[in-house]
């Protein structure tokens, strides 16, 4: 059976959607590497957030949508909105899918967090794998420096989403189930 999505659904789906945007845009730390920048970023923080306080699927929306938005306004990503926009709602799909259990509760938010965040990770470096050796056809060796690279950036991204998220869900999910929201 559908079920509609009512308007204070949507408006808390659009406002954690803005949230990652502006977690991603304006709370970052740009990061110079021997081939060129990267940034550690807020914005996964938010991405399972909204997983843990929207569930599964209204939190793979905000994070999908958010994170989609801020490569859209961004001409460095642009062309990855779309991958970014599946990449991040199943981040916060299946960290709120996780946290929908049944058993200990702060269990099920630190795994909801570290699985979503993985599943993050391995998609993205194979997606750019794929990219780098087969649509640009790059060497092996130069394929595996920018994978290293990223796999380290994406991995203090993931270990500071954990630590910040975990604690945040924690402590707002219960004003958020006794709102109704």
């Amino acid at each position: 059976m559908k079920k509609k999505i009512t308007l204070k659904e949507l408006s808390l789906i659009s406002v954690m959607a803005a949230s990652v945007y502006v977690a991603s845009a304006f709370l970052q730390i740009p990061v110079p590497t021997p081939i060129g920048y990267t940034r550690l970023h807020m914005g996964n923080v938010i991405c399972l957030l909204s997983g843990m306080l929207l569930g599964s699927w209204q939190g793979g929306l905000a994070a999908g949508i958010g994170s989609m938005l801020f490569d859209l306004t961004n001409p460095a990503y642009i062309s990855s909105a779309p991958f970014t926009f599946l990449f991040k709602f199943l981040m916060a799909w299946l960290c709120g899918k996780i946290i929908a259990g049944r058993s200990g509760r702060k269990r099920r938010f630190l795994l909801g967090a570290v699985s979503g965040s993985v599943l993050y990770i391995v998609l993205y470096l194979s997606k750019s794998f794929i990219t780098y050796r087969f649509a640009l056809c790059l060497p092996l060796q130069a394929v595996l420096l920018t994978i290293s690279q990223k796999a380290v950036v994406s991995g203090a991204n993931a270990v500071v989403a954990v630590c910040v998220a975990v604690p945040l869900g924690l402590a707002l999910s219960p004003t958020v189930r006794k709102l109704h929201l």
